[in-house]
């Protein structure tokens, strides 16, 4: 049994795994952390292996007390990873986006990849047929686009994303809606043809919390999946075990 953990800048996302198979995933505010890991420690009948990744807050109390309920793999810049990391500056590299560019590696052998992982901040991570991370993009995501517009201005209202079919507004709200949802999905479209340009046979993943509300805005073929980044730790893991007792022989 494998347990992965993603913390994230606003909430930590786990999923238990028998294998490659899902049995169950959660999300949940970081202050609910422990409750919830006891929680599904006391479903599992064996106490299963745990592999972290973290980007938000974890007190080092929190991560001793993690270490003191199972054995942890705690991912790092030190930690295997399955490609060449080409990055100008890889020890300032979000372990996340690291995470994600791993398990594209392991899921889609051989050929040239992009993921996109539309979260708090939108990061575009690319990999080339070669297995070396090359680098990508970040930008503000969906909530975020609509924050600033309410933070940075006087007047603008703070709203939550709904479902559109309209380019122009022809109120504020609708302007806001329109400004943020079309510019974000053209974004995203904008930046696939500029790889695909150089890269016609790309191969693209969307993931992330907004997945479902972008994907079926987006006119490029993907391949979506909000829960990536935790298969991504499973199949890490395991690459990491594999990696371990290769180097014990």
């Amino acid at each position: 049994m494998i347990l992965a953990i993603d913390i994230g800048n606003t909430r930590t996302k786990i999923a238990m795994f028998e294998k490659d198979t899902v049995l169950e995933t959660q999300i949940f505010e970081q202050a609910l952390f422990e409750k919830k890991i006891e929680k599904i420690l006391e479903k599992s009948n064996s106490k299963p292996k745990i592999i972290l990744s973290s980007v938000g807050k974890l007190t080092e109390e929190t991560l001793a007390w993690l270490q003191n309920q199972a054995e942890i793999i705690n991912i790092s810049h030190q930690t295997p990873f399955p490609f060449k990391n080409l990055y100008a500056t890889p020890n300032t590299l979000g372990i996340d986006r690291m995470v994600l560019a791993a398990g594209a590696v392991i899921q889609l052998p051989d050929c040239n990849r992009l993921v996109i992982d539309a979260g708090t901040c939108i990061t575009y991570e690319f990999i080339n047929k070669n297995n070396e991370y090359l680098g990508g993009a970040i930008s503000p995501g969906l909530l975020l686009r609509y924050k600033a517009l309410n933070y940075y201005t006087a007047k603008l209202p703070l709203l939550e994303p709904v479902e559109i079919d309209y380019l122009i507004g022809n109120q504020t709200d609708q302007s806001i809606h329109s400004g943020v949802i079309n510019g974000i999905t053209q974004e995203i479209d904008g930046i696939i043809n500029q790889y695909k340009s150089l890269y016609p046979d790309l191969k693209i993943i969307l993931t992330g919390g907004d997945t479902l509300f972008l994907v079926k805005r987006l006119k490029n073929v993907i391949f979506a999946n909000s829960n990536f980044l935790l298969e991504s730790l499973n199949n890490l893991y395991q690459y990491t075990i594999e990696n371990d007792k290769k180097n014990l022989l």
